[in-house]
């Protein structure tokens, strides 16, 4: 079942009755509470932006914002239902199952599935680099709604690419699928727990990159593209421990997402209180961000709405050095080569990865040295059928 818009009508288990003095029973009528999620383009471009304008007025100093972003976390972890997920889950000792390990031009590629909590896994491919001398950053990406049989998320030519190049870079990448997608064949992208435990996911990956001893936990960043751009702002937003973050073709002052994983809990608006998916990527401050977009999506208005606005928050903090935008007018919604390279660009300033050799001439990062492998060499179970068409109710 979708979540996209519905009504709940709450009842109370006892009715409260109440007497008069002439004995009449008085009986409260039943309280009725109206959904409030925001749910794909929820806005006209021209609302969102003044939308914007009117959070811009509750805040003037760094210290004001802060208390801002502070409900905004509140209201996304509440909202999600993380605070529902028992506490045992979240300190269960992660457990991994070990699949084939590839050595490629520099690293290898290991398939790998973490146990979470008892009896619930993420597969997913781990990319390192072949010497590892010390402390190394590591690097979180999660995927989008791509699901073509020759073109499937964690599995997609531009997810090998990047974390290829991530890796040869000196850094740790992981990849993993989305709930309900991939090699998950145990749950339902569309069920009304996804936003919920995708979250959980991240979370709990991070913990799992966070333990390995090769890891410079003061390096650690997220990225990805459409609902992994989703996942990677709300992330950033509420976990301290990431250091860099740069969503690609997500951040819209007037589009929330359109799939229940991105907007199927009222993580944006309760009560009185609203906000969208700039103020949550905003939330970063005052951390590196780089903001990516493209003209032919939501994010096509990112270097004059978006990008302006979030600007304004690191200028609170002196810190606009930190926050970037790539916006490529011309390309569409994608994580596509030019993308790729303002992300790599951005992660050598911020990360400290060493292109080496391959930086190229006209400094750009030379990809072809990646041999893509087939979603079969990827599986961690290369028996298992992957999720045919996980945007199926």
């Amino acid at each position: 079942m979708r979540l996209f818009s519905f009504e709940l009508t709450a009842f109370s288990l006892l009715a409260l009755i109440m007497f008069s003095c002439n004995g009449e029973k008085k009986i409260t009528q039943p309280q009725k509470i109206k959904s409030e999620l925001c749910v794909g383009k929820y806005y006209t471009e021209e609302e969102g932006a003044k939308k914007l304008q009117e959070y811009a007025q509750t805040y003037h100093t760094a210290a004001e914002w802060e208390k801002r972003a502070d409900k905004i976390r509140k209201q996304i972890r509440k909202g999600a239902e993380l605070n529902l997920i028992p506490q045992k889950d979240w300190h269960y000792p992660i457990k991994v199952i070990r699949g084939t390990k590839h050595k490629m031009d520099g690293y290898t590629v290991e398939n790998i599935a973490l146990e979470l909590k008892p009896d619930y896994f993420v597969h997913g491919n781990l990319y390192t680099p072949e010497n590892v001398n010390g402390k190394i950053p590591a690097i979180l990406n999660p995927h989008g709604h791509w699901f073509k049989p020759d073109d499937y998320g964690r599995f997609r030519p531009d997810m090998q690419y990047r974390c290829a190049v991530f890796a040869k870079m000196g850094a740790i990448a992981f990849a993993w699928d989305m709930y309900g997608t991939g090699e998950d064949t145990a749950h339902r992208h569309h069920a009304p727990e996804v936003l919920t435990m995708q979250t959980f996911n991240t979370l709990r990956i991070l913990d799992y990159i966070s333990s390995l001893p090769e890891v410079d936990t003061s390096r650690i960043a997220i990225t990805g593209a459409s609902g992994g751009g989703t996942q990677t702002f709300i992330a950033s937003a509420i976990d301290d421990r990431i250091d860099v973050s740069a969503p690609v073709v997500m951040v819209s002052a007037h589009f929330f997402g359109g799939c229940v994983c991105e907007s199927g809990k009222p993580i944006h608006k309760h009560g009185n209180f609203e906000t969208n998916n700039v103020e949550i990527a905003a939330c970063f401050a005052p951390k590196p961000l780089l903001l990516v977009s493209d003209g032919n999506d939501w994010t096509k208005n990112v270097p004059n709405v978006e990008y302006p606005y979030i600007r304004n928050i690191y200028k609170l903090f002196g810190a606009e050095d930190n926050v970037e935008y790539a916006h490529f007018k011309n390309e569409v919604h994608n994580y596509g080569p030019s993308k790729r390279q303002a992300v790599y660009k951005f992660f050598i300033k911020h990360l400290g990865l060493k292109p080496g050799n391959l930086l190229t001439s006209d400094g750009k990062i030379d990809e072809s040295f990646v041999k893509l492998l087939s979603t079969d060499e990827l599986k961690v179970f290369p028996e298992r059928e992957l999720v045919k068409d996980p945007m199926k109710d």
